[in-house]
């Protein structure tokens, strides 16, 4: 059934609640018409919403924003309301995920399918509305399905898992490794889950947030810092990006995925006389398919790690309580 017909009438006559980023450190929640749909498009209803890193990278320093005011939110889950005339292979009720890039499809990167080295990347909630309302918009392409009985909670985790599962695969490691996780937030701490009870190695955490350390201990069983021979940067902090190069055994490989808010100092002369390979991880390629298929049996102890929900008019105060470390949780998700 085609859905979209008077699809304009009703959506002026109806509003949602959202929060919108107007500039630097401005964040409002607000009423809004719901969004237009096109006819390529999927109407969603957000059925949970993750605050990532990325997230308070944008609000502190507005730095890949395309658009203002923006929802933000790029951790969606949502279940299909209305679907577009130009849509295929999807009906009201299905429930899926987003995938949080958006590309081009025409540069050399889209055409040989790295999508996340596309020239022109960008991100849902920054270059357009994200999940952080009641409400959103997305293309089939942007979304993937998920079962039914997978709870919001965990399905939402399938973005942010998907990059902890790209660090682990551009990581090239063998079972047993021995490996220094600097940063326990989000993605270092879900780097850890999989570096333990997938790649079966030896997870060393260098965390400062003891209830988060303590936290993650629970569910990983962590080894003390130690020698290692691969190493994941997860903080965005050049002085722990410098120890990891000083203390990794000659030869290491140390995966970087955390974001500097800064230039900074740093002395390029240890990786030439060490051999230390530093390797960029830039969201996922097909990573996020990976870690739908793990989910299932990692739910558990992914729920450990995860706060209770926040309703959207908590989102500016989690905001600030998130930028100041004051979380002990891994993860903080929104419930419209």
């Amino acid at each position: 059934m085609n859905l979209t017909a008077g699809c304009n009438s009703w959506c002026e006559e109806q509003a949602m609640k959202a929060v919108r980023l107007y500039g630097v450190g401005d964040l409002r929640v607000k009423t809004l018409d719901l969004p237009q749909m096109a006819a390529n498009q999927l109407r969603l209803k957000v059925l949970a919403a993750g605050i990532c890193g990325s997230d308070l990278h944008n609000y502190r320093t507005g730095k890949w924003i395309a658009q203002l005011p923006v929802t933000p939110g790029h951790e969606i889950c949502g279940e299909v309301l209305e679907v577009g005339a130009d849509v295929r292979g999807f009906q009201p009720g299905d429930r899926v995920v987003a995938d949080s890039r958006v590309w081009c499809g025409e540069c050399p990167a889209c055409q040989r399918r790295s999508f996340n080295l596309c020239t022109a990347l960008g991100f849902v909630g920054e270059v357009c509305d994200g999940g952080f309302a009641e409400q959103t918009v997305l293309p089939p392409e942007g979304v993937l399905k998920v079962p039914a009985d997978l709870p919001p909670a965990v399905a939402v985790l399938s973005e942010p898992l998907g990059v902890a599962q790209r660090v682990v695969n551009q990581l090239r490691i063998p079972a047993g490794a021995r490996v220094r996780v600097a940063g326990g937030g989000t993605i270092g701490g879900l780097v850890a889950l999989l570096l333990h009870d997938v790649a079966h190695c030896q997870v060393q955490l260098s965390e400062p947030n003891a209830a988060r350390h303590h936290l993650l201990a629970q569910i990983i069983p962590l080894q003390p810092q130690g020698e290692f021979d691969y190493a994941v940067e997860a903080t965005g902090i050049t002085g722990v990006l410098q120890q990891l190069v000083d203390e990794i055994t000659a030869g290491g490989r140390i995966a970087l995925v955390g974001l500097f808010h800064h230039r900074a100092d740093f002395d390029f002369n240890r990786l030439v006389e060490r051999e230390i390979d530093l390797v960029g991880c830039s969201v996922f390629a097909d990573e996020q398919r990976q870690a739908l298929a793990l989910l299932p049996q990692l739910a558990d102890k992914l729920a450990t790690l995860t706060a209770p929900p926040i309703a959207l008019d908590a989102v500016p105060q989690t905001y600030r309580e998130l930028i100041a470390g004051n979380s002990r949780w891994l993860k903080s998700w929104v419930q419209p």
